[in-house]
C-alpha cells in the first residue's frame, strides 16, 4: 500500500499543478457582471479596510466600477444603478446585493491579480484534504476511490466552479463540512462531538457570507438536530442543536453587519424583491427545472450524489446508513428549493452535490478503515494452526 499511496499522491499532485497553471492563464475581465461586483467589494475592502463592507454607490468616487464596466463594453458604465446593485427603499442607497465574504477573500490578494490566487489557494486546500484522504485510506479500493474523487474535485475547480468567484471558498467549506459530518456519527468523546457540532455550525454560517444561497446547505442539519432532540428529549441533544444554531449565527455576523450597513437592518436583504418569488411545486415546474439541472457537469454531480445517497441509505451498514439518510434529506431540501423556483444557472446546485459527495467519501473511507482494523484485530485474536 505504501508504494500505491505514493503513486496516488503523484497523480493528484499533477492534477493540482495542472489546475494552478490553468488559473494563472485566466483573464479577470471576462465580461461577467457578477465578477465585477465581487472585485468591487474587494476594492472597497482594500481602499477602506473593514469599512469597505459599505457598498453604497456614492462611495464610488475613483471610477473603479465604471472602469471595470467599460472594459467589458457595458453600454452605460456611469449609470448609478449598476449591475448587481439595487436601490434600498429603507435607506435610499444603491448598494451591491452580494454578501461580503467573497469580496473579502479576493481582497487578500493584490489588485489585478486576485482571481487566480483565490482559485489556486482554494484548490491547494482541497489538495491537502485529498492527501489526508489518501493517507487515511486503508484498503486498495478505498485508496482508489480517494484518489479518483480527489482528482475530480480539483478538476471541478475549473469547470463548473469558474462560473462564480463565490464557489472556491464554498467548495473548501463543503469538503470540511463533509468530514465533520462523519465525525458526528463516529466520535465517542462528548467534548469532541460538541466541538464538531460547533465547527459545523460556524462553517455553514461562514458559507452564507460568501454565497447567500449556501444557507440551504444547513437546512438538513437543522432538521437532524431538531428530530434528534424530539426523539430523545435529553439535555445533550438540546445542547447540540443550540450550539449548532449559535455557531451558525456567529458565522453569519459579517452578513448581518453588511445588511445593517447597506439595507438598514440586519434582517433586510440587499437582493431585489423579485428574487423572493414563492415556490411552485407543480409537476411541470419541477420536471422542467430538473431537466435543466441535469445538463452538463452539474447534472453528473447531482446524479452521482443521488446514486451515492441511495446506496448508502439503502444498503450500507451503520453508521454509513445514518450518514446517507442525513445527506439524502439535505440534498432533497436543496433540490426542492432550486426546482421549485424558475431559476437556472449551471452551478447553483453544485455546493449541495459536493457537500453530499464529500460526506459520503469521508464516511466510505471511515467504514473501510474500521472494517480493515477489525479484521486485523480478529486475525490477531485467532489461534495459530497447530504444527503438523
Amino acid at each position: 500500500m505504501k508504494i500505491a499511496k505514493i503513486l496516488c499522491v503523484l497523480v493528484v499532485a499533477i492534477v493540482f499543478a495542472s489546475m494552478t497553471r490553468t488559473f494563472l492563464g485566466w483573464n479577470e475581465s471576462r465580461g461577467v457582471h457578477d465578477d465585477i461586483c465581487y472585485l468591487r467589494q474587494a476594492h472597497l475592502f482594500q481602499k477602506f479596510g473593514l469599512s469597505g463592507i459599505n457598498t453604497d454607490i456614492a462611495l464610488e468616487t475613483d471610477g473603479y466600477l465604471a472602469t471595470k464596466l467599460r472594459e467589458i463594453g457595458y453600454p452605460n458604465p456611469d449609470d448609478p444603478l449598476a449591475p448587481c446593485h439595487n436601490l434600498m427603499p429603507g435607506t435610499g442607497r444603491i448598494v451591491m446585493q452580494y454578501p461580503p465574504g467573497t469580496g473579502f477573500a479576493l481582497a487578500i490578494f493584490p489588485a489585478g491579480f486576485q482571481v487566480a490566487p483565490l482559485y489556486a489557494v482554494a484548490t491547494g486546500l482541497l489538495f491537502l484534504m485529498v492527501l489526508a484522504s489518501i493517507a487515511y485510506a486503508a484498503t486498495p479500493m478505498s485508496l482508489a476511490v480517494a484518489t479518483v474523487a480527489g482528482g475530480v474535485s480539483m478538476y471541478l475547480m475549473n469547470n463548473p466552479v469558474k462560473s462564480s468567484y463565490s464557489l472556491p471558498p464554498t467548495m473548501v467549506i463543503c469538503a470540511l463540512a463533509g468530514f465533520l459530518t462523519v465525525v458526528l456519527f463516529v466520535v465517542i468523546s462528548p467534548k469532541l462531538r460538541l466541538a464538531s457540532v460547533a465547527s459545523l455550525g460556524l462553517l455553514f454560517g461562514l458559507s452564507v457570507d460568501v454565497r447567500l444561497a449556501n444557507a440551504l446547505l444547513a437546512a438538513g442539519y437543522c432538521g437532524f438536530f431538531a428530530i434528534q432532540f424530539l426523539a430523545q428529549r435529553k439535555w445533550r441533544e438540546f445542547a447540540e442543536g443550540a450550539i449548532f444554531a449559535v455557531s451558525f449565527v456567529i458565522g453569519l455576523i459579517p452578513t448581518l453587519i453588511a445588511n445593517a450597513v447597506n439595507a438598514g437592518s440586519p434582517f433586510t436583504t440587499t437582493y431585489p424583491a423579485r428574487d423572493a418569488s414563492p415556490p411552485n411545486f407543480s409537476i411541470a415546474q419541477l420536471t422542467g427545472q430538473l431537466v435543466q439541472y441535469l445538463h452538463g457537469t452539474q447534472g453528473v454531480l447531482l446524479t452521482t450524489a443521488i446514486v451515492g445517497v441511495l446506496a448508502a441509505a439503502g444498503f450500507a451498514r451503520p453508521p454509513m446508513r445514518a450518514i446517507g439518510v442525513l445527506v439524502g434529506c439535505n440534498l432533497l431540501i436543496n433540490l426542492l428549493f432550486y426546482l421549485s423556483h424558475t431559476i437556472y444557472t449551471p452551478y447553483y446546485a453544485v455546493p449541495a452535490a459536493m457537500l453530499s459527495l464529500w460526506t459520503l467519501l469521508s464516511g466510505y473511507l471511515y467504514t473501510h478503515r474500521a472494517t480493515a482494523l477489525e479484521a486485523g484485530r480478529a486475525a490477531r485474536r485467532s489461534p495459530l494452526p497447530a504444527a503438523a
